[in-house]
């Protein structure tokens, strides 16, 4: 049986940037460098969440969308769900995820994929879930994706969950969500644009979902206690350390989390639930 140890996977997956410059890969590739695994906006608090409230069951199928490095794989899988598939369109991603395994007769898979377009079939999934990947994607994309889960989703049991950045409040100045847009993208050199939280819940609904349950959190992904929270003391104190020994990532960490705290007020990381509406006879 494969190991969900954490450590292992580490050793297994190449990861995305390596053999690029620290001072021009995205954000989230020097940071997964440097050792953080944990790439969620809300953390690994608000992944449990997401969890708990999708409800996630022996009886699922569970489809993750832009699985990663795995690191709510191995949350998923510890619920023993009938069968995990992982979607990535990184290859060493896909064989790392691939090789995972849960503590039960969990059926594991991993393809690779576009989440937008997996080849996956209609209707075969009870469970799909994504996590900091709409954010990264403009509207028509992030619209291809959306509608792709609902084309996954059994009719009947089927549960769709996100967990992304938001702006905030509801009704944010138009002009001060575009300066936020433009520092985020100068800051983790990705093209960055998340939504209010009411601008979420109709991006779902557009795409034939109902919204059954939110949450928001703070986006404290570089604070010194959300990194112990989700990373674990020495492994934060590790990260910290290979920061230290590159001055170009520390440069672009310390950057990246300057504006975070500059736009602490208006940035926040939000997770829906959401169920297939039923399609009028």
């Amino acid at each position: 049986m494969a190991s969900t140890d954490p450590s292992a996977l580490q050793r297994n997956i190449a990861l995305p940037g390596d053999g690029l410059d620290a001072a021009r890969m995205p954000g989230h590739w020097l940071l997964a460098r440097l050792g953080k695994r944990v790439l969620r906006p809300g953390g690994v608090e608000l992944t449990r969440w997401m969890l708990d409230t999708l409800g996630v069951e022996p009886e699922d199928r569970v489809v993750e969308l832009a699985a990663g490095l795995g690191a709510t794989a191995r949350l998923t899988l510890a619920r023993g769900p009938a069968a995990y598939t992982a979607v990535d369109r990184d290859a060493a991603a896909v064989a790392a995820l691939g090789a995972l395994a849960g503590p039960g007769p969990t059926v594991v898979r991993a393809v690779r994929s576009d989440a937008a377009d997996t080849g996956l079939p209609d209707g075969g999934a009870t469970v799909v879930y994504g996590e900091a990947m709409l954010t990264m994607q403009p509207e028509p994309a992030k619209r291809r994706v959306v509608r792709e889960a609902r084309r996954l989703l059994d009719d009947s049991t089927g549960r769709y969950a996100v967990h992304e950045l938001c702006l905030l409040p509801d009704g944010l100045d138009p002009a001060l969500a575009d300066r936020i847009t433009a520092d985020l993208g100068d800051a983790i050199h990705v093209g960055a644009r998340p939504l209010t939280p009411t601008g979420w819940s109709e991006l779902l609904a557009d795409e034939g979902f109902t919204v059954t349950a939110h949450t928001t959190a703070p986006m404290a992904l570089l604070e010194p206690g959300r990194l112990v929270a989700d990373e674990g003391v020495l492994p934060a104190l590790r990260i910290a350390g290979r920061a230290l020994r590159d001055p170009a990532a520390l440069r672009r960490v310390l950057h990246m989390r300057r504006v975070f705290q500059r736009h602490r007020a208006h940035l926040g990381a939000i997770s829906l639930i959401a169920v297939p509406t039923p399609t009028e006879p």
